[in-house]
């Protein structure tokens, strides 16, 4: 069967930094910046981080090859990827769920990413909030989730150079100088450097398997593997592109912004008196209480929120495109169409989310058991079936049909199309490409397994969604 790539009228990457800085983009969220360092204070601080460094290069970034390969051999959506790599309908099954998981996770990840819009909003005018008050009123939450909807919409329009690309290489260079800029400041305020140490200096007594398996989620969280974001990002990709450093950079990339998160928050938590391990709450409800207590905190605390929006919104871009994509491929609707008809319904969904933070909504109560796993609210029901299982089991579904569904050579040489050197055999007779095959194959399968069985409570307590 011939595969090939086809971007006519469908667009194509204008160059490999549009390509890095687009697909970074989708990596870099709220992922690395809100969940990154409240998982590193619940997991021991620098030993974890130095876990999840070796997840990302093991794990992670072969992950990412696979993606990459399977949307540029086929040059389709994840759907038309599965259809024309094999005959086998099963393999139709992680297309489908690609799609299906981008669009849910968009109508909730909206909601938090309005959130960061209103926050901008009452940083600059140097009013406080109350975080739980704030998001329990409609009237502020619908505007902002549907404005931040519209933006995301505007760019997809725009298509894949002229959108995706030109807003990518944009946004990155800000979201980077706005991260420095914070931790900068952060590192510098008395009393930051027993942070620091609390963040850099690992204790290796405290690496256990709880603190493995939440690194290893938290690498395909933070990595956008697991998605069919990168099946599409890489089917705009031309034959020369070099996919080995290109997914080397995104993996670069990505971990330097979740680092860099971690100097913005633990230095400035420390010199406060604040406790790193306050969850998911931290940065929504502590932070604006150290921006208060330091000269210039609600310039900083704007730029803050102001870097949180520009995350999401390199993420949410991401998310849009995996269904429109799908639309332009295989229906042959218009993008036009397709953008506008996936943002509208995805608002339209996305008030379940918004009213489940209300505690008299029916959406509130709402609740999900499954064996030993129970979640109540539309939101955190949302988030772990869609945000966190679901991205796990299609991690495991790609890696499972690149391994052994379809011909691993094969995708081998798509990647050493731009990168001959991976079928070069370098060390004791063996290429890189032979090394991605054994991992694809058996280490990738074997270790998501893993982290499945520990989000169901099999090793101890569940691992918490994402």
């Amino acid at each position: 069967m011939a595969l090939n790539t086809e971007t006519e009228g469908r667009g194509q990457w204008g160059s490999s930094l549009g390509f890095i800085m687009a697909a970074a983009g989708s990596a870099v969220g709220l992922g690395n910046i809100w969940r990154f360092p409240y998982i590193t204070g619940e997991n021991g601080g620098g030993a974890f981080v130095f876990v999840y460094i070796l997840c990302v290069l093991l794990i992670g970034i072969p992950l990412l090859f696979n993606e990459l390969a399977i949307g540029r051999l086929t040059g389709k959506n994840p759907i038309g990827a599965m259809k024309k790599a094999s005959n086998n309908k099963f393999w139709m099954i992680p297309g489908i769920m690609s799609v299906v998981i981008c669009f849910m996770v968009l109508t909730y990840y909206s909601v938090i990413a309005g959130w960061t819009v209103g926050y901008i909003i009452t940083e600059l005018i140097n009013i406080p909030v109350d975080f739980d008050v704030f998001i329990e009123t409609p009237k502020y939450i619908v505007p902002l989730t549907f404005l931040f909807m519209v933006i995301t919409i505007l760019v997809i329009l725009g298509g894949v150079s002229g959108g995706i690309e030109k807003a990518s290489k944009l946004l990155m260079p800000v979201l980077f100088i706005l991260i420095i800029l914070i931790a900068g400041r952060s590192v510098t305020l008395p009393g930051a450097s027993e942070g620091i140490n609390y963040y850099l200096n690992p204790d290796f007594s405290k690496i256990n398997g709880g603190v493995i398996l939440a690194a290893l989620g938290q690498a395909f969280f933070s990595m956008s593997v697991g998605w069919g974001l990168m099946v599409t990002y890489g089917s705009y990709l031309p034959k020369s592109s070099n996919l080995v450093t290109s997914g080397l950079w995104i993996g670069a990339l990505d971990s330097f912004v979740a680092l860099l998160g971690g100097l913005m928050i633990f230095p400035a938590v420390f010199a406060l008196g604040l406790k790193p391990d306050e969850g998911p709450s931290l940065v929504f409800k502590i932070l604006p209480q150290v921006f208060d207590q330091i000269p210039g905190g609600s310039i900083i605390g704007a730029s803050f929120f102001l870097l949180l929006m520009v995350a999401a919104l390199t993420s949410t871009i991401s998310m849009l495109e995996v269904p429109v994509g799908y639309l332009i491929d295989e229906k042959k609707i218009s993008r036009k169409k397709a953008a506008w008809g996936v943002g509208i319904t995805a608002m339209v969904v996305s008030i379940p989310a918004i009213l489940s933070s209300i505690e008299e909504s029916v959406f509130s109560k709402v609740t999900m058991k499954i064996g030993s796993i129970q979640k109540t609210g539309w939101f955190d029901i949302m988030d772990w079936t869609f945000g966190t299982l679901s991205v796990t089991v299609l991690c495991l579904l790609f890696a499972l049909f690149s391994g052994w569904g379809f011909k691993s050579s094969k995708l081998v040489d798509e990647i050493a199309l731009g990168a001959p050197t991976f079928k070069k055999k370098i060390l004791f007779g063996i290429s890189p490409g032979q090394v991605w095959i054994f991992f694809i194959r058996f280490v990738c399968p074997l270790v998501i397994g893993l982290v499945l069985l520990n989000l169901f409570g099999v090793f101890g307590e569940p691992e918490a969604g994402g």
